[in-house]
């Protein structure tokens, strides 16, 4: 998915299919200005299929932790939710009053959408590979496109390769990870034009010992930087004295030898958008997508920390430069969904 085109609905991304939902959306939200937002918080809730530790709903949850300790908001969050247990927690928030739900309906898109047209009057902001739909007036959709960021790690990764072998550990190849992993790519070929990748996904968005094998595979079979995609893969490029470049969170201080770079998703402008609109009444569907972006501020290279003086100048000078250019609009990232392949 691209930000400006729609993906056909076929089972090849996420095994779903969207069924149409009819007119029953047509009263839309209900919400009236200041009924949400008077001085009082906003209630929230989560809902997560993965613990909150993992990294990219670690993003989510820090940015609404973030807005309870400011008092906007009231949160609380569900996690470790199954996709077959999803719909139920999200009709369980809704009925007790909960004003917005967040999380991740990835694996359960159809289901989900059933339950949006049963609470009209709550707004759900749900990170999900298709654009928003009018039919579902209600349902926000988001999505991290922080390819800004991945591009610029890439810059500074095909800087620190030896031998321009390297290799990519993800989840499965779905959009959010595709886009990543070509925008990194992308940025690897900037400083090391020759560079080989190591593709796989290990079809699991946390089960890091299986993370772990893979990258030792590759590895073994000659890269001397890993793309940590997923947790498990910096564990053996430390084992084996290897280079890794994070993803979504910064890791470096776990791993302080060995992490060199990351880019970070920083959930922070979406949530507040979504805050915003849903104290004024205004909130409907939308694609939040956008507030990822790096000249919306929601991502960034983390800092080189440990790395600092041991990263090529001639890398930092092309990440300024090209940082300044996407940040004022005068260039920007592809934004590649297909699946990447190995070399």
């Amino acid at each position: 998915m691209s930000a400006n085109r729609t993906h056909p609905f076929d089972i090849t991304r996420r095994g779903l299919l969207l069924g149409s939902a009819g007119a029953a959306a047509a009263a839309g939200l209900g919400l009236a200005p200041g009924r949400l937002f008077a001085q009082a918080p906003i209630s929230v809730a989560g809902i997560y299929t993965v613990p909150v530790e993992q990294q990219w709903v670690s993003r989510i949850h820090v940015a609404a932790e973030a807005a309870k300790a400011a008092g906007q908001v009231t949160y609380t969050f569900s996690e470790n939710t199954s996709n077959t247990d999803y719909p139920r927690v999200m009709r369980e928030y809704a009925e007790s009053g909960v004003k917005l739900i967040v999380g991740e309906i990835f694996g359960v898109e159809q289901e989900a959408r059933e339950v949006v047209l049963d609470y009209p009057g709550t707004a759900f902001l749900l990170g999900s590979s298709f654009l928003p739909d009018p039919a579902y007036p209600n349902l926000a959709v988001f999505d991290n496109y922080i390819q800004d960021a991945s591009y610029l790690s890439g810059i500074i990764a095909g800087a620190m390769t030896q031998t321009g072998n390297i290799g990519m550990v993800g989840g499965f190849p779905i959009p959010e990870v595709n886009r990543l992993m070509h925008a990194f790519m992308a940025g690897v070929r900037e400083t090391r034009p020759d560079a080989i990748f190591q593709v796989s996904f290990i079809g699991s968005w946390f089960d890091p010992p299986k993370a772990k094998e893979t990258a030792f595979a590759m590895i073994e079979n000659g890269a001397d930087l890993l793309y940590a995609e997923r947790f498990g893969v910096s564990d053996a490029a430390q084992e084996r004295g290897v280079l890794a470049i994070g993803n979504v969170i910064d890791t470096q201080s776990d791993y302080p030898d060995t992490v060199v770079a990351s880019a970070i998703w920083h959930f922070e402008p979406t949530l507040q958008a979504a805050l915003a609109r849903v104290a004024d009444g205004s909130f409907k569907a939308d694609n939040y997508g956008l507030y990822s972006f790096m000249k919306e501020g929601g991502c960034s290279l983390a800092p080189l920390g440990t790395f600092e003086g041991k990263v090529p100048q001639a890398a930092l000078d092309m990440v300024a430069e090209k940082e300044a250019a996407i940040k004022a609009g005068a260039f920007t990232v592809e934004i590649n969904d297909e699946e990447p392949k190995s070399s």
